[in-house]
């Protein structure tokens, strides 16, 4: 292996830690906690690595977002492959977004709430990003009318799940009601 190749495994391999620890500290205590000088604590590195690697806080979130997406994509293609039938399909997949939620709060609102510097409904949106979203496309698709634009179809698809998945986190919606909720919203996508 040539010293470049090694340079740029060790580089990757720290910014792999760098990701994981801001995502594990946000997890256990809120972004609020995830500060480059905890981060460089966390990882024994001093905080000019974490730098050579991040220009601060906002890169490593939108980082954890990007991983986020990637796990996202992946749950909810597992949820769709193993559903049998088009409205199964929906369903599933609206399960997987709000459990993913539920389960991931700080990774959640990395994605979701907290404002990053990823290109959002572009051909620059990162794959992980793009995939998660033609995830939602591939569920939602079966259930357009003619002439309906399934890219619409699925925008107001996911905003319903963001909305249910943010009101119940908040405490604004009652948890025992969810399952009702997501009937309701599947029921009327999965009508046409």
């Amino acid at each position: 292996m040539s010293i470049q190749a090694r340079r740029e495994r060790e580089r990757a391999e720290r910014e792999r830690l760098i990701v994981t620890a801001a995502r594990e500290l946000a997890e256990a205590e809120g972004w609020d906690a995830v500060t480059t000088r905890r981060l460089a604590a966390e990882i024994e590195y001093s905080q000019p690595v974490l730098y050579s690697h991040f220009k601060g806080k906002d890169a490593i979130m939108a980082a954890v977002a990007v991983q986020g997406f990637a796990d996202l994509a992946a749950e909810l293609r597992t949820a769709r492959t193993a559903a049998r039938g088009a409205r199964e399909s929906l369903a599933a997949v609206a399960h997987a977004y709000t459990s993913f939620a539920r389960r991931r709060p700080a990774l959640y609102d990395a994605m979701f709430t907290h404002l990053v510097d990823l290109p959002f409904a572009t051909a620059e949106a990162p794959q992980p990003l793009r995939e998660a979203f033609g995830e939602l496309l591939l569920a939602v698709e079966p259930a357009a009318a003619e002439g309906d634009d399934p890219g619409l179809l699925t925008e107001t698809f996911w905003a319903g799940l963001h909305g249910l998945a943010t009101l119940m986190r908040s405490g604004r919606l009652p948890q025992e009601a969810h399952e009702r909720r997501l009937a309701l919203l599947i029921g009327h996508f999965a009508a046409g």
